[in-house]
């Protein structure tokens, strides 16, 4: 037996909040942004993925115009910062709507570090930066999907195993339903099976 839904059986954000809690997990980005005023941002978004590896393109959305959309569409640039389990109280707290003036960084506390491409900074404590020139936004009804064309990438040293970020030391963060977070938990490697004929 199931319960079936459509967009309009379930008014307001209740379809979100269905969606959402079927689509997981969902890795978080943790988007640094400069406004043209000078105000470092930084605001979690669990909408996220790579969309194209030649040119190397990531995405986020922004549900509504938040300041990391204004400020990405005003300035061109933005950095995507690991989310990482050491650092969820302060992902989470960085979701908070404060106003346009005020810098996430300054007013939790959080550490910037100069970004090597881009006028953003990144979270210093994050062990990998991801910095994005903006390639183009997508509309899509009460949401814009920002595509950046990534400039640099950085990783620190004490996550990489054989020459790439080995994800129990990255110990990233994923976003679920509900206001719950889920960690890495179990890792498996399975190998691909080649067809043959």
């Amino acid at each position: 037996m199931r319960t079936e839904h459509n967009p309009d059986d379930l008014p307001g954000r209740a379809f979100y909040k269905l969606m959402t809690s079927l689509v997981v997990p969902r890795p978080i980005a943790w988007v640094s942004t400069t406004s043209e005023s000078g105000v470092d941002n930084l605001a979690p978004h669990s909408f996220f993925t790579i969309s194209c590896t030649e040119p190397p393109i990531v995405q986020f959305t922004s549900v509504g115009r938040k300041d990391s959309l204004r400020n990405a569409e005003a300035t061109g640039e933005f950095v995507v910062n690991l989310a990482t389990e050491p650092l969820q109280d302060q992902i989470n707290a960085s979701g908070t709507d404060y106003p346009p003036h005020v810098s996430e960084f300054d007013a939790l506390g959080i550490k910037r570090e100069a970004s090597t491409a881009v006028r953003p900074p990144r979270v210093a404590g994050s062990p990998a930066a991801v910095e994005c020139a903006l390639h183009s936004t997508l509309r899509l009804g009460d949401s814009t999907v920002v595509f950046g064309r990534v400039l640099n990438v950085a990783v620190d040293e004490s996550v990489v195993v054989d020459g790439l970020p080995e994800v129990t030391r990255l110990r990233p963060m994923a976003r679920l339903g509900r206001n719950e977070w889920s960690t890495l938990g179990e890792v498996r490697a399975i190998d691909r099976i080649p067809y043959t004929p």
